[in-house]
Parts: structure tokens; sequence; C-alpha cells
């Protein structure tokens, strides 16, 4: 029984991560074998599409555009939402023009009742964030009302963008509950509902309790939370500047408007020099409405800096899921040591530690051979079941960080990729509005010239 001890230690161990190498090399080869894997896979109601209807390499997805809409809610009160036109465009034909096969209206909640059952059945998966139900990281232009047309314009790119975001993905985009989302309209939640992934979902508590209890954390899965700890505070604080700039900036271009007004009255009572004045007024008057346009380009690229941010809740829940299947493997072999001691002490007839048994055998006298072997046999029975149970939570949890570990690298690639060319295109973007700047102020110089 000695050797037990470090038997159960290896058991509840990290799962080893095999080198992944060169991170385009260990990209594609775990893309790969996830993808064959998918084929293979089958859940509930078949929720795995298999490779010969992978549709999805033959058709583009777009949510084109949003309506309001008035109607009753669960509890039979009037509402008033949102509703967001899903299109389905087959590009089979490279000859001739993109062929619409299905179109439906979905609403916000519905993409949210999309992703949590994909956050159910794919918890190795970092599954893609929706765009945020309520304005959030707002200017003083901005409207924090979540039915102001210019919110639920970019709500409907983000909500487009999480569509294309799972269907790029080599596993979620066979699953049949997202072609299902995609093409029928009917009784889709009734679907999703029949999958039962609501009992499957771990419940807060559980999590926590995991996320305090666990003996043995793998460090990459503690580490990759305290990244995305950071990473979230690092966005918000990035949104939080922009704001204010955007703030500031707004202010110092419509002042600018002054400068039109003040040349335009100017040039009223001068005669050699009021055409020249009225034409720099003009200038400003250009300069100062210019950030409109400018400021709303600019919410777009918040935006794509918004979703990393959700992103990051993302990957805590990859995390979390990892915490709770090492709490459950540990709790599993914690109950196996248990019982193989009781077995011990019954064949031996010692008891090594305080129980409850065996101050009731010390007032009630011992029991008879009989029942001593009667129990034995049951503890053996359920020690052999505790050990296959071990073993197999011992292997869902080497393949659930496999496949996790090879998620999260493709998913870093994404990030470093996407974060990259928005920094740049932000950056492109300034750099014209100050050229644009230099170049009113060059045209008012002109003007000035002429005078």
């Amino acid at each position: 029984m000695e050797q037990a001890a470090p038997a159960l230690e290896r058991l509840l161990q990290p799962a080893p991560l095999e080198p992944l190498g060169h991170p385009d090399a260990g990209l594609e080869a775990a893309v790969g074998e996830e993808a064959e894997g998918a084929q293979d896979e089958e859940g509930p109601g078949d929720r795995t599409m298999t490779e010969n209807n992978f549709w999805l390499k033959k058709i583009e997805i777009s949510v084109s555009e949003a309506e309001k809409r008035t109607g009753r809610n669960a509890m039979n009160m009037q509402e008033t939402y949102t509703a967001y036109l899903v299109e389905t465009r087959s590009v089979e034909h490279n000859d001739g023009p993109s062929v619409l096969t299905d179109s439906l209206w979905r609403r916000y909640s519905e993409f949210e009742l999309l992703r949590n059952y994909l956050l159910v059945y794919y918890p190795h998966i970092v599954v893609p964030p929706l765009p945020e139900k309520r304005a959030e990281f707002i200017w003083h232009k901005l409207s924090a009302d979540n039915m102001d047309p210019d919110f639920v314009e970019r709500r409907r790119i983000g909500l487009e963008n999480f569509l294309l975001r799972v269907a790029s993905h080599p596993i979620l985009c066979r699953d049949r509950i997202f072609y299902l989302f995609l093409t029928q309209e009917g009784n889709w939640k009734e679907i999703v509902n029949e999958t039962g992934f609501q009992l499957k979902a771990d419940s807060r508590l559980k999590a926590l309790n995991a996320t305090f209890r666990v003996k043995n954390p793998d460090k990459r899965f503690t580490e990759l939370k305290h990244y995305s700890d950071e990473l979230q505070s690092v966005i918000s604080h990035l949104l939080r500047v922009r704001a204010r700039v955007a703030d500031r900036l707004y202010g110092v271009y419509k002042v600018h408007g002054n400068y039109g007004r003040v040349f335009s009255e100017w040039s009223a009572i001068e005669k050699e020099m009021g055409d020249g004045l009225q034409s720099a007024g003009h200038h400003m008057d250009v300069y100062a409405s210019s950030i409109d346009d400018i400021l709303e380009d600019e919410e777009h690229y918040a935006d794509q800096l918004k979703e990393y941010l959700f992103y990051a809740e993302a990957l805590r829940a990859v995390c979390r899921k990892h915490e709770l299947m090492q709490y459950d493997l540990e709790m599993a072999a914690q109950d196996l040591a248990s019982k193989k001691q009781q077995c011990e002490e019954l064949s031996t007839g010692t008891v090594r530690t305080f129980s409850l048994k065996g101050m009731t055998t010390k007032l009630f006298g011992q029991e008879t051979p009989e029942q001593r072997e009667a129990r034995i046999k049951v503890l053996e029975e359920q020690i052999s079941e505790g050990e296959q149970q071990l073993k197999s939570k011992n292997l869902e949890g080497r393949e659930f960080v496999k496949n996790a570990w090879a998620d999260i690298e493709r998913f870093k690639e994404q990030k470093n990729r996407d974060l990259k060319e928005a920094l740049i295109s932000y950056a492109v973007m300034q750099i014209s509005m100050c050229k644009k700047g230099i170049q009113v102020w060059t045209n008012a110089k002109e003007c000035f010239s002429k005078m």
C-alpha cells in the first residue's frame, strides 16, 4: 500500500505537453489534426458535420442589415429590440455572381445562445466573443443608448465578424447547430435547447471552488490566466486613453470653426483682404467638420481592440475548465486513496487514523468475519471502479490539455496578426489626419499670401 501514493502523485501531475516546434509548423499540424478529428467526432444529435457537408468553403456569410422591431418577450411584455439579417451566399461557381441561398433574421439574444452552446460543447476552444451589448468606453459625442443607429451599425459589423470567426475555425465551423443557425429560422432555439447544453454547463460556484482548492494546477494554464487578466487590463487602459483623446481632439477641431466665423466677419469690413479672409475661413470650416468622419473611423479600430478585450474572458473560460477537470481528478484520486486505506485497515485489523467507524467498533464491539469480508469485497469493487474512473479522467485531462493548447497557439497567432494590423492602420489614419491638417493650414497660408 505504501507504493500507491507515488502512483497517485504521478496521476495528479499536469499532463506533459509535446513541444510545438516552430510556431507556423505547430499551428498547421494542430489545425490539420483537429480538422481531421472533427470529421469523425459525433455528439448529441450528430453535432459535427462530415467532410462531404463541409460547405463553408463555398459560401459567404454576412449580417447585411439591422432593423428596429417591437414585440412581446417571455413575460408577455412589450419590448423594442433590434433584429439582424443573416445572409449566406453560394460562391461555388467562380465564373458567375454569388447566389443567395438563405436569409433570416436573428436577435442578439440568439447570437448569445449560439455562443453559450459553443462554450459548453467545445470547452477546449477559445470561442470568439460577441460584440458589446451596451456601449463601453464612450466619449461625450457617442450615445450610450443601445438603440442608437451608429451603435447598432457597429454591433452589426461585430456580429458579422463573430460569424466569420466561427466559420473560419477548423472545428467550430463543422458544428451542426451553427449550420442550422445560418439556415433554419423556425425552431432553431428549440433544437439548441434539446441538446441539453444548459445542464452540462459548469456552475460559477463550482468553478470558483476548483480555483481555490485545486492542489496541482498546471503552471502553463495559470500563466495563461494571468496573461488574460493583464491583456484585459492593458486594452481597457488603452481604450480609456483613446476615449479621452477623442474628447479633447473633438473639442480642438470644433474650436477651429470659430476661426472660420471670425475670418468671415472680418472679411465683411475689408476690401483688399476680404476674399483671402473669406477663403481662409472656408478652409477652417472644412477642418472643423472633418473630425466627425475621423472619429467615426476611429470607432472601428476601437471595436477591433474591444474584440480582444472580450477574448480575454474566452481564454479564462478555457483555464477555468482545466481547473475543474484537475480538481475532479484530484478528488477522484483522494477518494480512491481513502478506500484503499479502509480496505487495508479491514484486512490487517489496524486503524491508522481516527474514524467514526473506529469509535463505533470500540463502543459496540468487533464485526464478525463475514461482515468484514463483505465490506472488503464491496470496497475492492469500489476500488476497481475508482481506478478505472481515475484512469479515464487522467486520459480525458491529457486530451483536453493537448487540444486546448493547440487552439491557444492558433489564437495567439491570430491575435498577433490582428492587433498588429489594427495598430498599424490606426497609426496610418493618424498620419493621414495630420497631413490633412497641414494641407488645410497650407491652403490658409496661400489665401493670406494673396491678400
